[in-house]
């Protein structure tokens, strides 16, 4: 009796210490897994992009790692996951991953959210338009969802502005956006960003010089498309105020063209005749809305003209220009660079 107890002590030893080779075994194997990189013999640092839609589980995350080839073991990954707590919905959008990072390095990835981040870089003086084209080209937005945003009037309301479209309201700016925002998100972040550039103080100057909110933004776009310089642009403004005092159509080049839908980039004499709201050859006074979405400069030269009696100005092909305060003056500096033109 007393070796058949001995027997079964020494078997149930010998049981104890198969498990816990077994477990310390698999906790081994699980370490090893962990720091081992997914590509181990790889020559390159291969990025893989993967995008989780939004309300994915952890479950749907893996499926989505494991077709990209960022998972060789499906077993081991979810033992991994298990003891890193990971079996939660994680955070939608685009992610970087390289064939470098282990499978640990992966899950917490993953558990911070340190979803993919855009820096994009908003041009001054574009149009909506072409807002939406550049940012569709990041497939950071529905291009289609963005245009009829931009001039949804209930939408355009919770933005707090009071115009028929978001035209000159989208700042030119560097945003850090990334594909989880949706586009309604993305078009929120770049008003705010006008909200906290254009000042109360600024709307109250605007309001002193007779416009209001959207004339303000209008004039500014109007001079930020006339020109690219910056230190010009208190005349470019004192120009436009000039004309308006005189009851002059503005004529500005760029307003004739503005609603064009297949504008080939030069300014005709055609254009220049045709009937738009936005034509300024044909119209006086502002048009409608902004013609673009102007920068910092051009808002500030707006409500900050020149103190100077010009009239009009002409190209002189080298990004500036040249300012007349009579239709005499003028004419003569046009012929001058025309013909310098031609020489060239």
């Amino acid at each position: 009796m007393k070796k058949m107890k001995k027997s079964k002590k020494i078997e149930l030893y010998l049981l104890v210490a198969c498990v816990a080779f077994a477990i310390i075994g698999s906790f081994a194997v699980l370490i090893h897994y962990s720091s081992t990189p997914v590509n181990p013999n790889g020559n390159k640092d291969t990025v893989v992009l993967v995008d989780i839609p939004t309300g994915s589980s952890f479950y749907k995350a893996t499926e989505i790692l494991n077709k990209a080839g960022l998972i060789k073991s499906r077993f081991l990954f979810y033992c991994l996951a298990f003891t890193k707590r990971a079996f939660r919905s994680i955070r939608a959008g685009e992610y970087e991953f390289s064939d470098s990072m282990t499978p640990g390095a992966v899950i917490d990835k993953l558990l911070r959210g340190e979803i993919k981040c855009y820096r994009i870089t908003i041009p001054e003086d574009f149009t909506t338009q072409e807002i939406a084209e550049l940012l569709a080209e990041y497939k950071l937005i529905d291009e289609e969802t963005f245009m009829e945003l931009a001039v949804d009037s209930d939408f355009l309301n919770t933005l707090g502005i009071k115009a028929k479209s978001i035209e000159g309201y989208l700042f030119p700016e560097t945003h850090r956006l990334d594909r989880s925002m949706s586009t309604r998100q993305i078009m929120r972040i770049m008003v705010s960003e006008f909200w906290k550039r254009v000042t109360p103080e600024m709307v109250k100057r605007a309001e002193e010089l007779g416009f209001d909110i959207n004339q303000f933004v209008s004039f500014a776009s109007i001079v930020g498309k006339e020109s690219g310089n910056q230190a010009e642009k208190p005349m470019i403004s004192a120009v436009f105020h000039n004309r308006l005092k005189k009851r002059m159509p503005l004529q500005s080049d760029p307003t004739a063209v503005y609603d064009l839908e297949d504008f080939s980039g030069k300014v005709r004499r055609s254009h220049l005749k045709r009937k738009s709201p936005y034509n300024t050859y044909i119209i006086r006074g502002l048009p409608p809305g902004p013609i673009a979405n102007p920068g910092i400069d051009s808002l500030n030269a707006t409500l900050n003209p020149a103190k100077v009696n010009y009239l009009y100005f002409v190209s002189k092909k080298d990004g500036s220009h040249y300012f007349s305060s009579s239709l005499d003056m003028h004419n003569q500096a046009t012929n001058r660079y025309r013909n310098n033109k031609r020489k060239k």
